[in-house]
């Protein structure tokens, strides 16, 4: 019997390349997609899979914007991993349409239009986000217990307010009517906080890895605002994707998030055992009444701070460790390699530079 053949869509950015090795070394083949085969820079972590797996690692180009771009890639493929979708933080949205939502719908509709034309697919996987499960912190504090849990959508969320959220409210909504419409192939959804970790390509443009670049570069060495973030491995939620597409039992959406939530604060603490200048990292919390005051000077809205500062909540991930056998890494193994992977890839850019 040959070896199982999956697609893995977005196979360059933070997620989809540790989901592409993962496939690799457990055995499949793998054909992934990538927005344009030109780019090199890009492409060299996938060229070295290519190198250590020969003939088992095929790439193609494929644009989510195109129907009938991801039918050629996923010729002969049992499952499709859909992980291709863009994410930036709110600062750099300037078109919620163009940026977030268009690639995000059409996108998801393009590559499950190509699952409907492909006969030989019957399990699809795909990256959501909890911001598809709630929209504000706020939101979360309306839940049973005031625990995040995948019984709810996302229904505060707009193209104005939280694009990024409303895109993958949407995007799954979407991907959830056109798997019910069909009998062939099952959807599994993925919905992880916010994805940290070592990032295998120096050239991602993941807003997960731009969010914690300012605190390590020292921008926020006076204090950082009571902000805490749902947090998540990146080689967890790989994990998962796996384990979702090869148990025949898996159904639903999946939280992939640690059960505590951790603050900005907490983060620079344990960061500061490793970072090269410990002393640019915050130490003190900025008072809520004084984020207040300051916040609209770095953008934060009044009903955005009232929504977000101070709120903590728990996460219930039962279901991620029960039926797809996650077993969370430590946060603080998960911080110390992320600054680590951040920092060498820093220092390759530099050198490059120079």
């Amino acid at each position: 019997m040959g070896l199982k053949t999956t697609l893995v869509t977005g196979g360059t950015g933070f997620l989809g390349c540790h989901l592409v090795q993962q496939l690799l070394d457990d055995g499949y083949r793998v054909h992934a997609t990538v927005r344009s085969l030109d780019n090199e820079n890009k492409l060299s972590p996938l060229r070295e899979l290519q190198a250590k797996y020969p003939d088992r690692l095929k790439l193609f180009s494929a644009d989510l914007l195109k129907p009938g771009s991801f039918d050629e890639a996923m010729v002969g493929c049992e499952t499709v991993h859909h992980v291709a979708s863009p994410f930036l933080l709110p600062e750099r949205i300037k078109d919620g349409m163009k940026q977030m939502l268009e690639p995000a719908l059409q996108g998801t509709c393009n590559v499950l239009e190509s699952v409907n034309r492909t006969p030989t697919v019957t399990r699809v996987v795909m990256t959501s986000s909890v911001g598809a499960v709630f929209g504000d912190y706020a939101d979360v504090l309306e839940m049973k217990d005031e625990i995040l849990t995948e019984a709810y959508f996302n229904t505060s969320s707009t193209i104005e307010n939280n694009p990024y959220h409303f895109s993958k409210v949407e995007a799954e909504k979407e991907a959830w009517r056109m798997a019910e419409a069909q009998q062939r192939w099952s959807l599994v959804m993925i919905n992880p906080g916010m994805i940290l970790g070592p990032s295998l390509t120096p050239a991602s443009e993941s807003g997960s890895l731009f969010l914690l670049d300012e605190m390590l570069k020292g921008y926020f060495f006076y204090g950082m605002p009571d902000l805490s973030l749902t947090t998540v491995d990146v080689r967890e939620v790989a994990k998962a994707h796996i384990s979702a597409a090869s148990t025949e039992s898996a159904t639903g959406r999946y939280i992939l998030a640690e059960k505590q939530m951790i603050s900005f604060v907490e983060i620079a603490k344990i960061l500061r055992t490793v970072h090269r200048r410990s002393y640019l990292l915050p130490k003190r919390q900025i008072p809520d009444f004084a984020v207040r005051l300051i916040g609209p000077l770095f953008g934060l809205t009044q009903d955005y701070m009232r929504k977000h500062l101070g709120i903590r909540f728990g996460v219930d991930n039962h279901r991620s460790v029960d039926e797809l056998g996650i077993d969370y890494r430590p946060i603080e193994e998960t911080l110390i390699d992320h600054y680590r992977s951040w920092l060498a890839h820093r220092e390759m850019a530099a050198g490059t530079a120079g």
